[in-house]
């Protein structure tokens, strides 16, 4: 049984024992259902308004979790591109002998055989012929194959 009923049933008991609103103990107890009524009904209505704002939370935390979701998603799969284009290009490096600026680039330029220069235009070529896939950078002179 809620509050409102067990005060309306309160009531109901007082006006079937024909409580006599004149006596000074009828008057107050007559007050105190009165009380207890709106009371009753003021507990009421804070009930229903957290009803109301605890869907209204629930909303809006779905809400959130469907942005929080999108976000970081699209944050995790661009780290996963960012990490297989790394994975995937090898980057080389050389200094250019005109202006000594580092240059970087990936395997297809590697595979035109020269590179230009971006801040100076100084062509370089490469000279891969010598390379073979049982030799290393060539450096040592040793196959890879040998330790």
């Amino acid at each position: 049984m809620e509050i409102t009923e067990k005060v309306a049933y309160l009531k109901g008991l007082a006006e079937g024992l024909g409580l006599d609103g004149s006596t000074k103990e009828g008057k107050i107890l007559s007050v105190m259902i009165d009380v207890l009524d709106d009371i009753a009904l003021e507990l009421q209505d804070l009930q229903d308004a957290q009803e109301e704002m605890e869907e209204g939370l629930d909303a809006v935390s779905e809400d959130l979790s469907d942005v929080e979701s999108l976000l970081f998603e699209s944050d995790d799969e661009e780290d996963e591109d960012e990490e297989e284009d790394e994975d995937d290009e090898s980057v080389y490096e050389t200094t250019c002998p005109n202006c000594e600026e580092e240059i970087y680039f990936d395997e297809s330029i590697l595979e035109d055989g020269y590179v230009e220069c971006p801040n100076c235009g100084e062509k370089l070529e490469f000279d891969l012929s010598s390379l073979d896939e049982n030799s290393c950078c060539g450096g040592c002179g040793q196959d890879s194959d040998e330790e």
